[in-house]
């Protein structure tokens, strides 16, 4: 990449954390550094490079979005992130969130149900030596493979309801944060577990594409 290349996105990067993060209430001094310095461009198709730091969702490969920059931060801000969680991702697609998640806890686990968009973003990430991520492809309504917990639970793509499988993997105290709803449009929630129970906190209507599988949506 050439300087001059550099520096628009540079400069691209400084409004999107000024304007479309600080002006629109995310006050998260940790989640701003990180997305002021991390390069969206790299996890964007290269046809919209040009738009890698608009207010928007992007389309990327197997009919995917990544999610618009706002979006990311809002829930990154809710999950509360502590340099020593353990986040557990449903949903990897071209791996900007993983990398954000990833630069503000002690390691992401991440699912992804498209082989090919786990391998991207694992390279992508691998670029940028991110190395305290776990990938592994599978139906992530299933939660991970192994019997254990996480502090924080992350899901990037809409679920009709939080399953049991999710909700047996968040530890107690933990904190989560999901799309839920129907497949057009979605409540984002935020889930606090105390005692075994789901405190739920509404934080705003949103759209994201769906998760599909067994305690998702059909394909």
């Amino acid at each position: 990449m050439g300087d001059i290349e550099h520096n628009k996105y540079s400069t691209e990067r400084l409004r999107m954390v000024n304007y479309d993060l600080k002006g629109r209430g995310i006050a998260d001094v940790r989640v701003l550094d990180v997305m002021s310095e991390l390069p969206r461009e790299m996890f964007v198709e290269q046809q919209y490079k040009s738009r890698a730091y608009s207010d928007g969702p992007l389309p990327i490969q197997c009919n995917q979005t990544i999610s618009q920059p706002y979006i990311v931060a809002l829930m990154t801000e809710n999950l509360n992130i502590t340099p020593e969680c353990e986040i557990l991702e449903i949903g990897t697609g071209c791996g900007y969130q993983t990398a954000v998640l990833a630069k503000l806890a002690k390691k992401v686990y991440t699912i992804e149900r498209f082989k090919e968009l786990s391998n991207a973003a694992k390279k992508a990430l691998g670029q940028l030596n991110i190395t305290n991520v776990e990938f592994y492809t599978d139906d992530g309504s299933c939660g991970w493979f192994e019997n254990r917990t996480f502090q924080r639970v992350m899901v990037t793509a809409a679920l009709p309801k939080v399953p049991d499988s999710l909700i047996n993997q968040l530890a107690e105290d933990g904190v989560m944060v999901a799309p839920v709803g129907s497949e057009g449009t979605q409540r984002l929630m935020k889930y606090h577990k105390l005692e075994g129970k789901m405190i739920e906190t509404f934080i705003c209507d949103v759209r994201f594409v769906k998760v599909v599988g067994q305690h998702g949506f059909k394909e």
